[in-house]
């Protein structure tokens, strides 16, 4: 029941942050509630590219920032490339488990240390269509990892990169809520999406094919969209239709 309460009250302290500021802080308590002494989260991205459209909260030592982005380390670093082949979070002690580690991995690994990070966990955020991320936790060098803690940071992890997606995701679309389909339009496109006809769609819907293709049409202008294929992306990326519909038979 703790770690329940526990949980929870995280997720209420980053669904409460105002700005990026305020979840900065939040995240930062919260990293030092569960007994680590740093943390990042970002997208793997070179930040001096994507700065306006690319998450990046972290309270690291200001040296080794310096040095990862002159160094345009996000795509290559090896906790990054590890976050890639796996879903849950992982220790960087494992990180020879996860990836075929080069010296170059290792010389990063050490100049980490010797700028005051010392072992972490980093929990991988995947979302489609968007780019790859992670939330990492670390403690300063010579300290040991907080063990007994990572089931909860696995949960801390994964909250915070969604509350700062979705700061994110407002700023750079605007106020304006994204747009909602009826649901026969979202039932049509999701059988667009499985690679059916318009006139299959209608036996299977049990409509005529020209009211499918009104369906689909009225679904494209409510986003603003010429092709069937871009609304299948934006719908996909702002959650109206998922893998899972898609795929689920």
């Amino acid at each position: 029941m703790g770690m329940l309460a526990t949980a929870a009250d995280y997720c209420s302290a980053i669904e409460e942050a105002v700005g990026p500021d305020d979840l900065c802080a939040a995240i930062a308590a919260i990293a030092l509630d569960l007994g680590f002494d740093h943390f990042a989260l970002t997208h793997h991205v070179d930040i001096r590219l994507a700065a306006r459209s690319s998450i990046r909260l972290h309270n690291y030592p200001d040296d080794w920032v310096e040095f990862f982005d002159h160094n345009r380390l996000a795509v290559s670093d090896p906790v990054h490339r590890a976050s890639h082949v796996t879903s849950v979070g992982f220790t960087w002690a494992n990180l020879p488990r996860l990836i075929t580690m080069t010296p170059g991995d290792q010389r990063i690994l050490a100049l980490a240390r010797k700028q005051g990070l010392g072992e972490g966990f980093t929990v991988p955020a995947h979302v489609p269509g968007e780019a790859r991320g992670s939330c990492s936790f670390a403690s300063r060098a010579g300290r040991p990892l907080p063990r007994a803690v990572l089931p909860l940071a696995q949960l801390a992890g994964a909250f915070a990169f969604e509350g700062a997606r979705r700061m994110w995701r407002a700023a750079e679309l605007g106020p304006e809520p994204h747009p909602v389909l009826t649901d026969r339009q979202r039932d049509c496109l999701i059988w667009v999406a499985r690679g059916k006809s318009d006139w299959e769609i209608s036996r299977i819907v049990g409509i005529s094919q020209e009211t499918v293709v009104r369906h689909i049409k009225q679904a494209r202008e409510r986003y603003g969209l010429d092709k069937r294929t871009s609304l299948l992306m934006r719908t996909l990326f702002d959650g109206t239709i998922s893998f899972t519909d898609i795929f689920r038979r």
